[in-house]
């Protein structure tokens, strides 16, 4: 029995981009278009009837922004296991780490190659990884450095030493199998670990496992690996 396609919501302001997302998408076997949105408000609306499993959110729309959409959307009591994927024009967006503290599961530009980008909804939906180029990592590793004040008390009192090993590589934007090379375990172990750190930190995916990882200070800004 062949699984579910990744039912994919489209808000972005400029009619030409939706229709630009859709038509990328529409051959995809593994992936459908559910709805399409003009601005934030109906982006919010459309994730409730719609139930998407990801959802392309540009962050500049009228009425209301990709950052607040995306808040209201990960806090709605309706709405689960919604993942949103912030695409946007600027490679230098001050409004990036503020989406992914809002619980956006990724960031890419919109000019992302197209099998890239149909890559990234895969693994977004999929909860697997931080999308994640190194323009990403230097940018969460920026603006990292300013966190909420009196956000990361106490956070990281659940992990054991192992953890926080772990969850300090996982901010630095590395993946499983680079994690068990790191600290010379297994990727099983490395993969049993993140789960568990997941749930102890009450975290949607790696994404948030980043954001926690610089707000706590257990990695500083600058210390994300560059790919490029």
């Amino acid at each position: 029995m062949s699984e579910s396609p990744i039912r994919v919501l489209i808000a972005d302001d400029q009619e030409l981009v939706r229709r630009g997302f859709a038509a990328l998408i529409a051959p995809e076997d593994d992936m459908v278009v559910v709805g399409e949105a003009a601005n934030g408000v109906d982006a919010v609306d459309a994730a409730v009837t719609q139930r998407p499993d990801v959802i392309l959110m540009d962050i500049r729309m009228p009425e209301r922004d990709g950052i607040e959409a995306t808040k209201r959307i990960i806090e709605h009591e309706r709405i689960d296991d919604t993942r949103v994927l912030i695409l946007t024009t600027f490679d230098l967006d001050q409004y990036v780490y503020e989406a992914l503290r809002a619980g956006a599961s990724g960031f890419l530009l919109k000019d992302t190659p197209p099998q890239q980008l149909l890559d990234a909804i895969r693994i977004v939906a999929a909860g697997d990884a931080l999308i994640a180029p190194s323009i990403t990592r230097r940018l969460i590793g920026e603006f990292a450095a300013r966190p909420d004040p009196g956000d990361a008390g106490g956070v990281l009192e659940s992990l054991t030493d192992r953890e926080r090993d772990i969850l300090a590589e996982v901010g630095k934007g590395l993946s499983n199998a680079e994690i068990a090379e790191q600290l010379y375990i297994s990727p099983l172990t490395a993969k049993t670990h993140v789960s568990r750190i997941l749930s102890k930190l009450d975290a949607r995916d790696r994404a948030q496992l980043v954001v926690i990882a610089y707000e706590t200070g257990l990695v500083a800004p600058g210390a994300a690996r560059d790919d490029s």
